[in-house]
């Protein structure tokens, strides 16, 4: 093996300067989060925070963290995908921090995505390709594309993050044709998976196409299949071990959430427009990340795209000079991409790009129809992750090839055309085009020339490399190895810098925390405070506060009508007009059966205290005057730049909410159906009095028609002595038979007990609980089952009625 034969790996001894180079980075290029005053906003704070804080409270406090009482009147929280509770880091973060900081969980996020680069690194290693190219790999990997622009995603980023373990244990099982590491495999893989989102989605199939490749593109490619057939089964084992009951969980919320699919149109929307993957070279040519240019790029209205649903930074795939420019030249210039060795990351690149623009290729459509779960999913953009890693994986082996590959003659003609043309291309026509075509020429040249200078550096920087690796000698090699790390780790600071998709103050989320000075909390949380007795527990609703509002009663043991979220079960979205977010006045829906805050609903859910970014009445026009008292009015508080602050705020007061607990007579039978497409309660309906309980759907009654009438007065007297996430007690004291009804929402693993003894457990008044009672004193106490329920309800997922 001569000299640069050795180089060409990452041998035990440049391993170290490898991880080095790699750790000095990471520090480098997470400071301004971790050590400067900013954290990731948007979904990471708004959703994923309070996520956070939610299973950390939890956990520390003994409430269980399988039921989430404080979003929707109650949440199947072990169900949500996006709950982080099977992601091994924050699970452990919040094992041993029962209050994470904003600090603490950016921290977690890049920890996951440096564990996904030096896997990657390590899987270079085990293929051979020079330290270099292993380097420039893990950095475009870890902070570059979708991992840099998308980070407010901290499900999607931790689902990606797993992407290269999974394909370093695969490739390693598929070598030595190893069960262990088969085993290793599917841990790494059911990991991945418990993602449940379209990150994993698209790393199965990739994944499962790459092992095909390794198997079938070896010398006796059958015998090789055989010998990795105990293997693959120890694959399936290890997977089903870790996502079995977590994935099982998810298909049966999915099953009756308001998105059991999603069709062709709905995805569609969410499809990337293909000129935004002009970002892959220039960085922010249509004003992603800079604060002071309004963005013109797709979609926009200033660019012509308004038929799609994305945020700005989705289509910013941007993962380094280096890679991009091997790719152009080399990879399609030398046609380097067409050798066997990378043909099937070439392959899954190509299948990345056309599954991220939907449906503007016919491709999507054949992927839509013919792929399982693709129907899942909303929207194809998400694919852009999968660039990124394309990439990195493609910069990366071009970057070892030009390193140590012998070096090339001149240039043929055509090929010097062929690269002068794609620079031509990329470079002028382009961004020139995009520039006039949405009347925005003069904002193209800052963002062109800096793309111009980082490409020239770069290609100065593949020279000088190169020359160091030819030097021979290890010293060359570790400083090539260093000079690439350097530049790469500079070019990704520079262009995909801190910006207002991805920092903002932390100061700007000062209400997410559990010490906060946000007076509008403080009050909310008093008021609530003052009236938990008895059978008392006031919800409160957040209507436009602030994107970061939805879920802050995770964090401050308030509970929410509503909360931000992409699921909800899809009777209570009927029912209450409940839809992802309430960040802005304009969210907030009503329905024909829940049309005012004056109304039947409203107040069976309890709902007592409304804060408002607006006067009431000009969020709801059907509000007569003093149906609401208003209680408070607190003054603005202005943001920081530049994050908007929280705005002025009024509190209102619904005097007609309802106790927690009802203790009713009668029990009347409806078809829940009828009152739904109806949109309206059964006549003489009232809630004190009686309980509707339901024909048809989960829940419904069984036994004899009730004939009880009701009475002046109610049958007894409750309490409620213990109220916990996943545990309710209730004491009651029954001067005669009669029903129980408990305003949380109705799911079938909750269980009740009447002094330890299980009874039947009913749908109440469409979304809640109710039980009969018979006299006497009682302890009646509620528990959430979810690991009883998805074994009961396994049947369902085959097919097959439960019985």
């Amino acid at each position: 093996m001569n000299a640069t034969e050795r180089s060409a790996r990452i041998g035990a001894p440049d391993l170290w300067f490898v991880l080095v180079v790699l750790a000095l980075a990471w520090v480098w290029l997470t400071r301004p989060w971790l050590f400067g005053g900013l954290t990731v906003p948007w979904d990471a704070e708004a959703h994923f925070r309070a996520q956070l804080g939610f299973l950390a409270h939890s956990i520390h406090e003994g409430r269980g963290i399988a039921w989430n009482p404080w979003i929707f009147a109650g949440w199947s929280q072990i169900s949500d995908p996006q709950s982080l509770i099977f992601v091994p880091v924050f699970l452990i973060l919040a094992l041993v921090d029962p209050d994470p900081s904003a600090q603490a969980m950016d921290a977690a996020v890049f920890v996951q995505l440096a564990v996904g680069g030096l896997f990657l690194a390590l899987w270079f290693r085990d293929r051979g390709w020079h330290a270099g190219g292993a380097v420039v790999a893990a950095l475009a990997f870890a902070f570059g594309g979708s991992a840099a622009w998308r980070l407010q995603h901290t499900g999607q980023v931790a689902t990606f993050a797993m992407l290269p373990v999974v394909l370093f244990c695969l490739d390693r099982m598929v070598a030595r044709r190893s069960i262990w590491w088969g085993l290793w495999t599917g841990v790494a893989a059911g990991l991945l998976v418990m993602g449940r989102d379209q990150i994993a989605l698209l790393s199965i199939y990739y994944l499962f196409g790459h092992a095909l490749w390794e198997i079938f593109t070896r010398p006796r490619p059958l015998g090789h299949f055989a010998a990795t057939i105990l293997p693959g089964l120890a694959v399936i084992v290890g997977g089903l071990l870790v996502v079995a009951v977590p994935v099982a969980m998810t298909m049966l919320l999915v099953e009756h959430s308001n998105r059991p699919a999603i069709d062709f149109i709905g995805a569609g929307k969410g499809s990337l427009p293909p000129e935004a993957l002009i970002s892959a070279v220039i960085a922010d040519l249509f004003g992603q990340g800079d604060q002071k240019v309004d963005y013109w790029g797709p979609p926009s209205p200033a660019f012509g795209y308004t038929d799609v649903y994305l945020a700005q930074n989705m289509g910013a795939v941007y993962a380094g000079a280096i890679p991009i420019l091997t790719i152009l030249l080399a990879g399609i210039g030398r046609g380097r991409l067409f050798a066997k060795e990378i043909g099937w990351q070439a392959i899954a690149a190509a299948f990345f790009v056309l599954y991220t623009v939907g449906w503007y290729t016919p491709a999507f459509h054949v992927f839509y129809d013919v792929m399982p779960g693709v129907k899942l999913y909303r929207r194809p953009a998400d694919g852009a992750f999968l660039i990124g890693f394309a990439i990195a994986v493609l910069g990366g082996w071009l970057t070892h090839r030009l390193l140590t590959e012998p070096r090339p003659g001149p240039s043929s003609l055509p090929v010097k055309a062929i690269q002068a043309t794609i620079l031509a291309i990329v470079f002028a026509v382009l961004p020139i085009a995009f520039g006039l075509h949405a009347d925005r020429l003069a904002l193209v040249w800052k963002p062109l020339l800096t793309a111009l200078a980082f490409a020239a550096a770069g290609g100065v920087v593949i020279v000088a490399a190169r020359a160091f690796v030819r030097d021979g000698s290890p010293r060359g090699g570790a400083i090539a190895v260093a000079l690439l790390g350097l530049f790469t780790a500079f070019d990704l600071s520079w262009n995909n810098a801190p910006n207002e998709s991805t920092a903002y103050p932390t100061a700007t989320f000062d209400a997410l925390n559990t010490q906060t000075k946000d007076p509008v909390v403080a009050f909310l949380k008093a008021k609530v405070a003052e009236n938990d007795h008895g059978v008392r527990r006031d919800r409160v609703e957040l209507v436009g506060i602030g994107f970061h509002w939805p879920n802050i009663g995770m964090l401050h043991g308030l509970e929410h009508t509503l909360g931000y979220n992409p699921l909800r079960t899809a009777i209570y979205e009927a029912a209450t007009g409940a839809i992802d977010h309430i960040a802005i006045p304009e969210q907030k829906t009503f329905t024909s059966l829940n049309p005012s805050y004056d109304a039947l609903l409203d107040d069976m859910l309890g709902l007592r205290w409304i804060a408002t970014s607006l006067p009431i009445e000009k969020i709801d026009h059907a509000l007569k005057p003093g149906r609401l008292t208003e209680v408070a009015h607190f003054p603005a508080i202005p943001g920081i730049y530049p994050a908007p602050g929280r705005p002025e705020t009024w509190i209102y007061e619904n005097p007609r909410a309802l106790p927690r607990v009802l203790l009713v007579d009668r029990a009347r039978l409806i078809d829940q159906r009828m009152v739904l497409a109806e949109g309206r309660w059964p006549d003489g309906f009232d809630p004190t009095r009686e309980v509707l309980v339901h024909l048809s759907g989960e829940g419904t009654w069984e036994g004899p028609t009730p004939a009880a009438e009701p009475t002046a007065t109610p049958p007894g007297k409750a309490e409620i002595v213990r109220y916990l996430n996943t545990e309710v007690a209730i004491d009651v004291d029954m001067e005669r038979p009669g029903f129980l009804v408990l305003n949380d929402a109705w799911h079938r693993w909750w269980k009740v007990e009447i002094d330890g003894a299980p009874t039947d457990l009913y749908r109440a008044n469409l979304l809640f609980r109710t039980l009969r009672v018979p006299a006497g004193r009682h302890r009646v106490r509620f528990t959430f089952r979810p690991f009883e329920g998805v074994w009961r309800d396994f049947p369902i997922l085959l097919g097959a009625k439960a019985k």
